[in-house]
């Protein structure tokens, strides 16, 4: 009979040395390194997860650093810490967001006006030739006028509160949206919509399942430019005659000679036009999942 002889205290050490080792090594196993591969496609995929944010600093260092051995006066140019100091004081200020409520106000209600405008026109002249042959002249004289240079027939008309400059955005926001909204709704497959035919669906059931949603990634794209050009009509028909808003503020700036601050309010309506943009496209991800980002024109 063999008897099985009792680990000394030796033989224990070593092996729990031998544990601790496969216990540190077990920390470095294959769900680490699968992880750090991740990453490291992640970024090999998507370069500008570094580049962006790495851009951003040189430019900012740079400026910073630079202006002083280059002789730029800093009431010319300010400093990137004078701008951020500005920014604090402006958010800090319950009179900034008086203005920036107002002309978010006047972006918004301009932006719906004139993409429900440019919805049912545009829905028109696709479907219906007449209407395509009454309006179109109309429509692209009017496009080659500069829209900025209707800013101030528009507070002369409807005077220098917030109806001038809702109509500035909605003109603005029209046009992109228009030629978006014809063009998708052109764009619908001619096979799909005739075998529709053959098995009897009527217009209205083509318009539904065919055209729309191949005019749904077009639409996007209206939206996109649409937004970003509704803030920009708002700004200016404030910088034509206004009493408050971002476009009144930033002629403030203007005349006491506050670069900094200027800048700071220019901060602001890019990140609402930059937060603006990724709503967007967030709700373009989830109705229009199928698009293709080059599939779209954005003009």
């Amino acid at each position: 009979m063999t008897v099985t002889q009792p680990e000394t205290s030796g033989d224990v050490s070593k092996n729990t040395g031998k544990t601790g080792r496969t216990g540190k090594s077990a920390g470095k196993g294959p769900g680490a390194s699968a992880a750090a591969r991740r990453r490291r496609f992640d970024l090999r995929e998507r370069p500008e997860l570094v580049l962006v944010p790495g851009v951003f600093v040189v430019v900012v260092v740079l400026w910073e650093f630079a202006l002083r051995p280059l002789g730029i006066d800093e009431y010319v140019l300010p400093r990137p810490s004078q701008i951020a100091a500005a920014l604090q004081t402006q958010l800090s200020d319950p009179m900034f967001w008086t203005h920036f409520q107002v002309t978010l106000q006047e972006a918004l209600v301009g932006y719906v006006i004139g993409v429900a405008a440019a919805l049912l026109l545009g829905t028109a002249i696709s479907q219906i030739r007449l209407v395509e042959r009454t309006f179109m002249p109309y429509i692209v004289a009017f496009q080659t006028v500069p829209k900025v240079a209707l800013a101030p027939l528009f507070v002369v008309w409807f005077g220098f509160g917030m109806t001038s400059k809702i109509v500035m955005a909605a003109v603005i926001a029209f046009f992109p949206m228009l030629v978006n909204v014809v063009e998708g709704l052109r764009s619908a497959d001619a096979d799909r919509i005739q075998m529709l035919k053959v098995f009897g669906a009527g217009r209205f059931q083509v318009f539904r399942m065919v055209r729309l949603p191949s005019a749904l990634p077009f639409i996007f794209a209206g939206l996109d430019i649409g937004i970003v050009f509704a803030v920009l009509g708002a700004v200016v028909g404030e910088f034509i005659g206004a009493k408050e808003g971002l476009g009144y503020l930033l002629l403030q700036t203007n005349y006491n000679f506050d670069i900094a601050g200027m800048f700071a309010v220019l901060i602001v309506l890019s990140v609402v036009g930059l937060l603006a943009h990724m709503l967007i496209r967030l709700l373009q991800r989830k109705i229009a999942f199928w698009a293709e980002e080059n599939q779209v024109i954005a003009s």
